[in-house]
């Protein structure tokens, strides 16, 4: 069920911030968008996808990788931002780092897509700031899409015969194995071949 508040009144934001009922709170700009807190499901795939990325990506080349940050429009905080997944960072982009906040795009930014959720209706947002890479991964069936900035919007990239998809930001390989899993590898390295979540 959809449902829209013409204003937000300060009673329910206090409740909200006093309950934590706001973390995933996004603003569109200067509309404040709800979602409810993921499920478990949704929680358990996005932080096993973190603990490999951060282990098999970033940490061997000082990269960064965080979840749940607010990412920002330039000079739009607080009233134009979106909370994907999973930010990733290489060093060209550790200077939009403003702790509460990323100001400007990232790497790759990652959105586990639940049913009813606003991720592919945030792609406009990306492309307008300019995120080279996004990866919406299906909650349920695990099966990935990436999507590549091309000019002002995204192109959609294709499988291989094998039906991986490679991310050009990252070498990273993701595919949808029965399980349902969520198949990643560094490159053609199979040795870091992890299906996830892995319980």
């Amino acid at each position: 069920m959809r449902a829209v508040i013409p204003e937000l009144m300060p009673d329910i934001a206090s409740f909200r911030k006093q309950t934590g009922a706001d973390r995933w709170d996004e603003m569109w700009e200067g509309e404040l968008h709800m979602p409810p807190a993921p499920n478990r499901s949704h929680q358990n795939l996005e932080g096993r996808l973190y603990v490999w990325l951060d282990a098999h990506w970033a940490e061997p080349h000082c990269y960064q990788v965080y979840h749940q940050i607010n990412v920002a429009s330039p000079g739009g905080w607080p009233n134009d931002y979106r909370i994907p997944d999973l930010v990733l960072l290489t060093p060209d982009r550790f200077h939009i780092d403003r702790d509460e906040y990323f100001e400007g795009p990232p790497r790759v930014v990652v959105e586990i897509h639940s049913p009813g959720d606003e991720a592919y209706e945030k792609l406009d947002f990306y492309a307008r700031i300019g995120v080279p890479e996004v990866w919406i991964v299906d909650r349920d069936t695990k099966q990935p899409e990436i999507y590549i900035l091309g000019g002002a919007t995204y192109d959609r990239a294709a499988a291989d015969p094998d039906g991986w998809l490679e991310s050009p930001a990252t070498g990273v390989r993701t595919r949808a194995e029965a399980g349902p899993k969520l198949a990643v590898q560094m490159g053609q390295r199979e040795e870091t071949r992890t299906l996830l979540p892995e319980r």
